[in-house]
């Protein structure tokens, strides 16, 4: 497996490889001279529907034979990438798992605060599902 992702042009079974450059939105390497260079060797446009993007994960199963150029992602770029390419039961999951995380970002100060306002320990653990021993902690 490699660290790098790539842009592919794939037909055939390898078609329903990664997906297309669009479905990720905006991505920084599509405006650079290389990538432009590249798309322009092959004669497709960034919307030719060969025109594939795979996360390092899945260029293993890239054909032997496949035109492929490995593109540089940001970290949010690569992961809005793994999103569209995951299973669609996963990426609700991964949906989930994104919310959950904005939640618990906060969970500490949201915790404080509850307790500032005087609102009692066991009550703080009974709305939010948190471990009673956890509320006393913050509470201290």
């Amino acid at each position: 497996m490699t660290d790098d992702a790539y842009l592919a042009l794939l037909t055939g079974p390898g078609a329903t490889l990664g997906v297309p450059p669009a479905a990720v939105g905006e991505l920084a390497f599509m405006d650079t001279p290389a990538v432009r260079a590249w798309l322009d060797a092959q004669g497709v446009t960034p919307t030719s529907p060969e025109l594939r993007l795979l996360p390092p994960e899945q260029t293993a199963a890239l054909p032997e034979d496949a035109e492929r150029l490995p593109v540089p992602l940001g970290d949010e770029e690569l992961s809005r990438l793994r999103h569209e390419t995951a299973p669609q039961d996963v990426a609700r999951l991964e949906q989930e798992l994104l919310a959950y995380r904005d939640c618990a970002d906060g969970r500490e100060a949201l915790l404080a605060r509850a307790v500032a306002a005087g609102v009692p320990p066991y009550r703080i653990a009974e709305l939010t599902g948190e471990d009673l021993a956890a509320v006393e902690a913050v509470a201290g």
